[in-house]
Order: structure tokens, then sequence, then C-alpha cells
């Protein structure tokens, strides 16, 4: 059976720490170690840190993904997850049934204020993240020297992910959701720059033809539009159902 590392980042959210650990302290299975990298945080999270089992850096970054690649140096199990502060599994069983397949890249469903969202397929990366990078498992070791570009603010995840895949990365789609996402990071505060940072990884990757680029991101445009200013017609067209 895999063990996990289960990579949190933070700063200053030591109430969405407190949750993060809670959820997976409540996990069925137990062979996963937690590593948490602390922005030298104000709140306290530090001291609180120091009286969970978790391994842990508190010290300045220069931003979400630098954090997230000290998480990486750090990780030692087979498959690396990162659930950060404020994310929690949608349930107790989550890391039990992963464990329970096998593939470079493993991911599931997503669930953002009761809303599931489906998983799109990863062969439809050129569109985006196919979900949400809290249900993505990568094996450790098919990673390899590969790290987060700190150059991209927002859409690093993706220049990751699309990059793993073009190494030849296996993926499977496990048919359950995976994270309960926090809603209120930055790809949401910041969507146009974010928008902005895709179409330069496609372009960087050539993942798309040029021409097709700016249709996604008027695509992506509209979808914005749609959810920020008619949200319940959103959730029709591009959510599950809702979980009651």
């Amino acid at each position: 059976m895999p063990r996990f590392s289960v990579i949190s980042v933070t700063r200053n959210h030591l109430t969405g720490l407190r949750r993060t650990y809670t959820s997976l302290s409540a996990q069925s299975c137990r062979d996963y170690e937690w590593v948490v990298i602390d922005g030298a945080s104000a709140d306290g999270t530090a001291d609180w840190l120091a009286a969970t089992p978790a391994r842990f850096i508190s010290a300045p970054d220069t931003g979400i993904y630098d954090a997230m690649n000290k998480g990486l140096a750090m990780a030692t199990g087979d498959y690396v997850l990162f659930l950060n502060a404020g994310d929690t599994l949608a349930d107790d069983h989550v890391l039990a049934d992963i464990a329970q397949h096998d593939a470079d890249l493993l991911y599931g469903d997503g669930r953002e204020g009761g809303f599931i969202k489906p998983a799109h397929a990863h062969t439809r990366l050129l569109w985006g993240m196919f979900t949400y990078h809290q249900a993505l498992f990568y094996r450790r070791a098919a990673i390899g020297p590969l790290r987060y570009d700190t150059q991209y603010r927002i859409a690093a995840d993706y220049k990751f992910t699309a990059q793993f895949l073009r190494h030849g990365a296996q993926a499977l789609y496990i048919p359950r959701v995976i994270c309960d996402f926090e809603p209120g990071g930055i790809s949401q505060t910041a969507a146009a720059t974010g928008r902005r940072e895709l179409a330069r990884i496609r372009a960087e990757l050539h993942l798309c033809p040029p021409i097709l680029s700016p249709l996604i991101t008027a695509a992506h445009t509209l979808f914005w539009r749609l959810r920020t200013r008619h949200p319940a017609f959103y959730a029709r067209l591009r959510l599950s159902k809702y979980d009651t």
C-alpha cells in the first residue's frame, strides 16, 4: 500500500489549518505524513504546529509556489497531495480509497460550497486544470526534478501538471469526490491575471495552435462572468449537484 505525503501551505490562517488537520486526523488510512510550510505566520501557527505530528518549517517565502516547492523537497511518501490551509478531504476514507489504485497521477472530483464540480478528462488539459489541485495525487518518483515555476503567481500548478503529463505520466480518474475546496484563494480573487498566465503557459509549452488560445481565454472569461454575475445559472451549467 502506498504512503502519502499531504503538503499544506499556509500563512496567517490558523483557523483553516486546524480544519485541514481535523480532516486528516479522521482518515481511516493512517499511512501518511503531514508536511506544513508556514510562511512565517504571526498568528501562532508555528507554536500550534509544534504540538502536532506535522513536519513543518516556518520561514518567509516568495509566494505559494515557492512554499509548495519547499514541501516537495521535504516529502517522503509515494504520492503527494497538496491540501492547503482551509481545504479538507471530502470524507474519512479518501486516502484509503485512493490507496487501492495505481497510476502516476490519480485524480477525482472536487466540492466547493456544497457544489460538486466533476473533473474533466486529463486529456483536455489545454483548456486548463481539469480538476482542483487538491484532488490530484502525484506519484513522487515520477515528479523527479520537476518543480513549480515561481514566475507564475497563479497558474504554476497548471504548468507543473502539463509538464508532468507530457513526460509520459499515466493518469487515472477515480470517480469520487476528493476534496472540499475553500473558496477565496488567489486564483479566484485575481482571475484575470490567471487567464493571462494560462495563455502564456499554453504558448510556452505549445499546448495548442496559437489561433486557438484566444478562443480558450474568451471561453474562460465568459464562464467567469457567469459565475460572478449569475451564480445560480453557472451552478446548473457547470456543477453536478448541490450536496444536501
